[in-house]
């Protein structure tokens, strides 16, 4: 057996690691054919059938046998077995077992499969495992009884710097991270250099191998790729050019970790020949760090192997949960996160039918599982592919325990077309690999045979159409396509990149960003109609999809932008409603706005409201000491004048000026005051205020919450702009009105510190010096110390610093007139207190009267 987890003696156990054009694919090979037998597990189809391609030169198309999940070639006496890693059929026993790249066991996604060949995958007399030298310590760890080879590059590698698409040296090749930016450039490389091959990990080795064969010809001196160049593939590459450094996961998009650069940047340069690589387009420069890493090949090692239990308990459906669940026992594995399958199976053992079948038959368990790891090539969201996977245990299950025929032809029979675009050609060049990966099942169809034979067929096909269209360099038909939309309500190829554009019969119509559709720009009414009708089909189950996760997110998946705007994993999703009577919310209870208008209405109503909880739930974070308030107050656990107090403060934002406040200060109590100091609420000199709502995320928060509201500069003082903004939005700013101007709470507050230091007799001065402190012009510190009710003491001298007293009465509240016709008027007059009667003026005596 190769999977010596027990049992046999252990074979010679070899490490062979290093960087990228070190030989040691070339090695294995060489090693696999001096045995009687051998296996050689490798991580894409792509460069599983290249390696196939090279043995059956050397020793004959009946002596080797091709294992992927979606093909099978195996004449019946195959002595060498190349496979994928997922497809190694580790039951058959083989003299040399070799796997390559594994240093793909830390891979989030594939990790498990690849560390379980780590651990258990043994050839009888040799097993090799191939991959980078970051692997070298976790392999030392894991597996300390295995001899570590490294081996150096035959080739120099050097960093070229940024250099034009025009400008690119011949023999290049230029990786992008989005099939949208591969065509781009392609398209320009077409305008201006003659043309370039196209190679995407989504392609089928067929049509892989002739956009191959075109550059390695050279035909076109050109080759735009995605990032599946790193993994082996083979080619005459001088130089490597990246156009962008960021790439999406499956997961988030995210910077390209060193060991990735270095893998692509490897491709540069083959055997003895040296090779360059660097950036181009608009892609940013690769910092210096980066760069010593690449070309030195050092890098972080691997710390730790992506594990899952494959001692797997078939017991019953929750034993079968609980065994995939199982933590490791050993150092230097962690458990993966949940795969495909496993959140596929968790998603059917919901169902009451699936948990009634498995219970009564062991069998339909088995099975269960067996269907739950069919691959998702379509790229589907996790909905559709457990659909479809319920349907393959449904009759895999029941009557002939047999997919129908009717069903797959069918299948078969939607994908069996030629015509449509690139994208189009590739979507159903997906549907057929899925197809395949069925008919490869030898008991899910009664005769398997026919249709391995027959999508083997329709797969070369379309790769040879997808290869002419290529060929074709992108050909623009959206208009046609979409014309011809309006009136055809059959099944559109639509579908949503990760990059969010929504694609539609291979055409862009649009964008999907959060939770909003926006639509491309048609050259006509007309053609605006097509493209609102087939993008409206093509992504209302994905926005479905969406507002059932935004519904159910955490709050870390939000950020609430300064102007208003609801991020949603960095999209926009939603914007903070205007505060008004019509339900807008106030500044402790926000609303929020979901954008866009698609998706059902029940749905979007669970997506606002959660929009709505995360609101709450920054004023709960950002704004603590106006929320404490509030529950001071709604709890009753503030009485009298600290109540009264209390609430004005809230409904100011938080600042108060002290003056018209001086008569109820004077008449709390010392226990009044510490409470209210308990809740975070500061006595100030000039004014009574939160500091909590001063700091710098407490304002960013407020202005968030209240979009298109005044905005001032808080750290200086300013004129007050005409109409004076209310107390609340002043506080939003840090700022409160003192007479004609608006300034910082703060700022007021050091004034007084500094009127305390220039202390004299009669009054207190505030000096050049403090006044440059401030900021402050000569003639805004007098008008704001006359605002603060200080007045000069005496009338200075000429050079002397104004001495100011301030004068101990409090500002009297400004009085209502009311309006002659009110009925109040009367009892108005009833109560004014009589005018106060004027002093006479004492005339001094006329000197001259007195002299005559």
């Amino acid at each position: 057996m190769s999977d010596r987890s027990t049992g046999l003696a252990p074979s010679k156990l070899t490490a062979v690691l290093g960087p990228t054009n070190t030989g040691k694919t070339h090695l294995a090979v060489e090693r696999m054919l001096g045995h009687a037998s051998g296996m050689i597990g490798l991580p894409l189809r792509l460069l599983a059938r290249e390696i196939y391609d090279r043995i059956v030169k050397l020793r004959g198309k009946a002596s080797v046998a091709l294992i992927t999940g979606e093909e099978k070639i195996a004449p019946p006496r195959a002595a060498y077995f190349v496979c994928t890693v997922e497809a190694m059929p580790l039951t058959r026993e083989v003299e040399f077992l070799a796997v390559d790249e594994i240093q793909l066991c830390a891979d989030p996604e594939r990790g498990h499969i690849f560390t379980h060949r780590l651990l258990h995958a043994r050839g009888r007399y040799e097993t090799m495992l191939l991959g980078a030298g970051t692997m070298a310590p976790l392999i030392r760890r894991l597996l300390p009884d295995a001899e570590i080879v490294t081996r150096e590059r035959f080739s120099s590698l050097t960093y070229s710097g940024s250099k034009k698409l025009t400008r690119l040296p011949r023999r290049s090749a230029v990786v992008a991270f989005s099939t949208d930016a591969v065509y781009a450039i392609a398209e320009l490389i077409r305008r201006q250099r003659g043309g370039a091959a196209v190679v995407m990990g989504s392609l089928s080795p067929r049509t892989r191998n002739a956009q191959v064969a075109l550059y390695q010809s050279g035909e076109v001196d050109f080759l735009v790729a995605t990032d599946a160049i790193g993994m082996g593939l083979n080619m005459d590459v001088d130089h490597v050019a990246f156009a962008g450094l960021r790439k999406f996961d499956g997961r988030r998009t995210r910077w390209l970790y060193p060991q990735e650069v270095a893998q692509i940047a490897g491709r540069a340069g083959r055997h003895t020949r040296d090779g360059t690589f660097g950036v181009t387009g608009d892609c940013e420069e690769m910092d210096e760090d980066l760069v010593e890493s690449v070309v030195n090949h050092r890098f972080e090692p691997v710390l730790g192997a992506e594990w899952r239990n494959a001692r797997l308990d078939f017991g019953n459906l929750t034993s079968l949960l609980r065994s995939l669940a199982e933590p490791p026992n050993r150092a230097g594995l962690k458990l993966s996160a949940e795969a495909l399958d496993e959140r596929t199976l968790r998603k059917l053992a919901q169902q009451e039918d699936v948990v009634a079948r498995c219970k009564a038959d062991r069998s339909a368990l088995i099975r269960l599982w067996d269907v739950c790891q069919t691959p998702d090539f379509r790229k589907t969201t996790d909905d559709d592919h457990q659909r479809m996977v319920r349907t393959l245990f449904d009759d895999l299950t029941t009557g002939r325990q047999r997919l129908p025929e009717d069903w797959i032809a069918g299948q078969f029979k939607a994908l069996d077309r030629t015509d449509g675009e690139i994208d189009s050609l590739a979507a159903r060049l997906s549907g057929v690999r899925t197809l395949s990966y069925i008919a490869n099942r030898g008991d899910w169809l009664a005769s398997p045979a026919l249709w391995q034979g027959a999508t083997r067929q329709l797969e070369d096909r379309l790769s040879d159409t997808l290869h002419e269209k290529l060929m074709a360099r992108f050909i623009d038909r959206r208009t046609s396509v979409l014309m011809r939309s309006l009136g055809d309500r059959s099944t559109l190829l639509a579908g949503v990149g990760a990059d969010g554009a929504v694609t539609v019969e291979g055409h862009v119509v649009g964008r999907l960003t959060g939770v909003t559709f926006v639509p491309e720009k048609g050259a006509s009414a007309l053609e605006e109609k097509a493209l609102r009708n087939t993008a409206q089909r093509a992504v209302t189950p994905e926005i479905a999809r969406r507002l059932g996760k935004l519904a159910s997110e955490p709050d870390t998946a939000f950020t609430l932008t300064p102007d208003g705007a609801v991020l949603w994993n960095g999209e926009a999703a939603g914007a903070v409603r205007a505060f008004s009577g019509g339900g807008g919310g106030d500044l402790m209870h926000p609303r929020a706005r979901l954008l866009g208008e698609l998706g059902d209405a029940s749905a979007r109503e669970r997506a606002e409201r959660r929009l709505d909880a995360f609101l709450a739930g920054e004023v709960d974070r950002k704004l603590p000491g106006l929320r404490r308030l509030e529950q001071a107050l709604s709890g009753g656990a503030l009485k009298g004048l600290p109540r009264g107090l209390a609430h004005r403060l809230l409904e100011a934002g938080g600042v108060l000026d002290k003056r018209s406040l001086d008569t109820d200060l004077k008449a709390m109590s010392q226990a009044e005051r510490r409470t209210l100091k308990a809740l975070g609420v500061r006595i100030g000199a000039f004014s009574l205020f939160l500091p909590s709502v001063l700091r710098d995320e407490a304002t960013a928060c407020v202005r968030a919450l209240t979009p298109g509201g005044w905005r001032g500069q808080s750290e200086r003082l300013a004129l007050a702009p005409d109409p004076a903004p209310d107390a609340r939005a002043l506080a939003a700013n840090g700022l409160r009105l003192v007479g004609r101007y608006v300034a910082p709470v703060e700022m007021l507050e050091r004034l007084d510190t500094l009127l305390r230091e220039g202390q004299r007799p009669g009054g207190v001065v505030l000096t050049d010096a403090a006044r440059d402190a401030l900021g402050w012009t000569a003639a805004e510190a007098a008008a704001v110390l006359r605002a603060l009710d200080y007045t000069p003491a005496i009338r200075p001298k000429e050079g002397d610093p104004i001495v100011w007293k301030r004068r101990g009465a409090a500002k009297p509240e400004p009085r209502v007139v009311a309006r002659p016709d009110s009925p109040f008027a009367a009892l108005a007059q009833l109560t004014e207190p009589p005018p106060r009667r004027k002093r006479p003026r004492r005339r001094k005596p006329d000197p001259m009267k007195a002299v005559s």
